[in-house]
């Protein structure tokens, strides 16, 4: 159901809101017209008279509408809908640029010019689904980014609200008192007991229950690139290329969340970075949707049942998992690391980790764009592929993110020298976030649907896994796991 549908049906918000269910939180938002505050369904309060209920698709309706935020839930910090994540229309896509920060880098024209579409058909397409525009929707995220500074950072306030992507102090200071009904000294305060060490910023990623971290966490510290990558002390690490620095993000599994510690160089990357985080653990997903729709297959049924709540894991940066793909293929796990080692090695940016072992960014396109074939220890056929593809990525005609169309992107990729089904669905799963990405030729999954009794041959695979959709991406993450493999176990 899309988000449009679900705030517009008031009996299922209703039954929501009535059993406080987490489930729903960041679907729609509770807007209470007697007290004019919004909360997220699952709020602790009593809840309020069936006739004093408003519900609303965002919380940047929520703010236009004049509501404030409730104090108790705080539903500025639920989890994204994961709507966003299983669509690829402009609205979809518009909403991941919009929480990675491109309204306040760019501007609305800089989203529209992405988008492919003109800043007035932006705008009418997100204020019909989402009730607010471009600029409210923005907006409403730079508040919940100053709250996060105000609450986990002893900077100046002035400092905040610029790192927040405020453009004066004065409109920081009546956003926050609009939105939060709090002045930031009065957030300050009652987020003073916090911890706080220096340099760092430390919250909690929220996620819809349940969460399998097995999978999750064990492929990405199986899959680590010795530099950029690490799993320490129960954290998987990596550093960050952002657009106004770097950065370090520590994440740590929780039953309930996920411990998230960013070291920035510029505060100005907080949204990016915490968007980034959010994107590469899967965290906007509805694991109930999704397990439910692959338990009506008897052969899924028992995997799903035995670890529900499976994620695909993800990257911070498309074009970096492009490269990694093209790197991985036709060989280990281990060789795909031991290449990308070099290539980070001889071309990635230095940084400084004070905490631990990361010592580049992975390199950018350009920075591959002049690098010497002959130097890369690769067979020639997959040289000139991961030439061709840095050289597309370097000069702009091929993009790959967040925002991208998946048939688009495919078939771009498709057209390019060496890439084959598996790497283009690889990089449509894990980079582009297509959750119904499918991988019938790997050969972990061949042997998982032979040990399943599943068909053997890539078409009528293929054909069988059609009623999976359109979660087959976590179909696959399922079938990965009946293997006895480093990615789908958490480090010792």
């Amino acid at each position: 159901m899309h988000i449009d549908a679900m705030h517009n049906d008031t009996e299922r918000c209703v039954r929501a809101v009535q059993s406080k269910d987490q489930r729903f939180d960041g679907w729609f938002f509770t807007a209470v017209l007697t007290t004019r505050i919004y909360c997220r369904p699952s709020c602790p309060v009593v809840p309020p008279k069936v006739e004093n209920m408003s519900f609303l698709p965002s919380a940047a309706a929520c703010q236009q509408a004049g509501f404030r935020a409730c104090k108790r839930c705080r539903p500025d910090t639920s989890p994204g809908s994961p709507q966003w994540n299983a669509r690829a229309d402009v609205v979809a896509r518009a909403m991941r640029l919009i929480s990675d920060g491109i309204v306040d880098r760019e501007g609305v024209p800089g989203l529209a010019g992405r988008l492919g579409y003109s800043t007035r058909q932006v705008e009418r397409q997100l204020l019909a689904e989402l009730g607010a525009g471009p600029l409210a929707l923005a907006r409403a995220q730079r508040a919940q980014t100053a709250r996060l500074l105000i609450e986990t950072t002893p900077l100046p306030m002035a400092d905040v609200a610029f790192a927040a992507g405020f453009s004066s102090v004065r409109t920081f200071n009546d956003t926050v008192r609009e939105v939060f009904a709090l002045s930031p000294s009065e957030l300050r305060v009652r987020g003073a007991k916090q911890p706080q060490t220096p340099g760092v910023i430390s919250l909690r990623l929220p996620f819809r229950v349940p969460l399998n971290p097995a999978n999750l966490f064990g492929h990405l510290a199986a899959t680590a690139v010795p530099g950029v990558e690490e799993w320490r002390d129960g954290a998987y690490r990596r550093t960050l290329d952002l657009p106004y620095g770097h950065g370090i993000a520590s994440l740590t599994p929780r039953p309930d969340h996920i411990a998230c510690l960013l070291s920035l160089t510029d505060l100005r990357d907080l949204t990016i970075a915490i968007s980034r985080c959010r994107w590469l653990l899967d965290l906007d997903a509805d694991p109930v949707a999704v397990d439910g729709q692959l338990r009506t297959d008897p052969m899924l049924a028992p995997l799903v049942d035995k670890a529900p709540g499976r994620r695909v894991p993800r990257t911070t940066d498309a074009a970096e998992f492009a490269v990694r793909a093209v790197l991985g293929q036709q060989v280990s796990t281990a060789a795909a690391r031991t290449h990308a080692a070099r290539l980070v090695a001889a071309h990635g940016v230095p940084v400084d980790d004070p905490a631990g072992g990361l010592t580049h960014l992975f390199p950018t396109s350009g920075a591959l764009a002049g690098l010497d074939p002959e130097a890369l220890a690769l067979p020639r056929s997959r040289r000139a592929t991961l030439t061709s593809l840095v050289s597309s990525l370097d000069d702009g005609t091929l993009r790959l993110g967040i925002d991208s169309d998946w048939e688009q992107a495919r078939a771009q990729l498709m057209a390019m020298p060496g890439f084959g089904p598996w790497t283009v669905e690889a990089i449509a799963m894990r980079a582009l976030g297509d959750p119904d990405a499918f991988l019938p030729t790997d050969l972990g999954i061949r042997r998982a649907a032979q040990e399943l009794g599943l068909p053997a041959t890539p078409a009528a695979f293929t054909a069988r896994a059609s009623a999976w959709r359109p979660w087959r991406a976590y179909a696959v993450q399922y079938l990965w796991a009946t293997e006895d493999h480093a990615i789908n176990h958490l480090p010792a």
